[in-house]
């Protein structure tokens, strides 16, 4: 005769031994820690087994308990798959995602891969430009979203993130301290440029422009080459460049913003679909980084 495993009662046992502990768990899954004891003790019941050993300051699982928490896992991952793929809305066509160059490595993975998967049938288009003309796309129509990089979050924006605005340059590089000193700077309406060139005035710095062309691969090439220092936001320095610190004699630069923007009157229920999970993500990678 078969029976049923009550979802409700592994995905307490599980996240009991993910977190360490019945609040811990409790806090996972917005329930009490006398309702977490409670389902948990009516998993063991069920299963005839004692599945964890409860001491003073942490719990211990038994060798029944281990057994059952792998195939637990998988039984709870292929519950939420079915749901997920049941419930889930079926949307079709094209999204156009605006995103500034210098983010776009650091921040679209983050979120694009998932959505992907999601909904399999939605092909989102990129259009990397300044956050100015992000804007301009948006309320002319040519984009259903973007994301920006600004000093400031503008009307109907949303802030996901602030982060620092640092000085970069190659590992062990010398251009920092020449003079002028060698910028590798977007153009004009780049949203790093006016910070930049206004921290520079004030520290009385003499500076040159190397690069002027919004372009994450050459402005990350030329200063590679210790041909030149760049701005990066914190967050998105490549591995192969190095944050320049105080030792440098560069002045400090302003945090800036990456916000998120929807048209004025919501956009498309995929477009809100999209910005769901790229809120969830930045906002979660920085969490996690803080």
């Amino acid at each position: 005769m078969s029976r049923n495993i009550d979802i409700a009662l592994l995905r307490a046992f599980v996240a009991v031994v993910d977190s360490g502990g019945m609040t811990a768990a409790g806090s996972r899954l917005n329930l009490t820690q006398a309702a977490i004891s409670q389902q948990l003790k009516r998993l063991e019941e069920t299963l005839g087994h004692e599945l964890v050993t409860r001491e003073r300051r942490s719990m211990r699982l038994t060798a029944a308990g281990e057994r059952l928490f792998g195939r637990a896992k998988r039984m709870l991952a292929l519950n939420d798959d079915i749901w997920c793929e049941m419930t889930t809305p079926l949307y079709e066509g094209e999204i156009r995602l605006g995103i500034p160059a210098d983010i776009v490595n650091t921040y679209l993975p983050t979120f694009l891969k998932n959505f992907a998967q999601t909904y399999p049938k939605v092909q989102v288009s990129l259009v990397c430009t300044s956050s100015a003309e992000l804007r301009d796309h948006l309320q002319a129509g040519r984009v259903d979203l973007i994301l920006t990089t600004e000093q400031a979050c503008g009307p109907g924006g949303e802030t996901l993130a602030i982060d620092r605005l640092v000085w970069v340059g190659a590992r062990g590089g010398e251009a920092a301290f020449q003079r002028p000193l060698p910028v590798s700077i977007g153009c004009s309406d780049c949203a790093f440029r006016a910070p930049i060139r206004e921290v520079l005035q004030e520290a009385g710095i003499e500076w040159r422009s190397v690069s002027e062309i919004t372009n994450a691969d050459a402005q990350v090439a030329t200063t590679a080459a210790d041909i030149a220092v760049t701005a990066f936001m914190a967050a998105t320095v490549p591995s192969t460049l190095e944050i320049l610190g105080p030792e440098s004699g560069l002045p400090k630069l302003p945090p800036f913003s990456v916000n998120l923007y929807l048209p004025r009157d919501g956009g498309t229920e995929i477009a809100q679909e999209l910005a769901r999970y790229i809120r969830d993500a930045i906002v979660a990678r920085h969490r996690l980084a803080a």
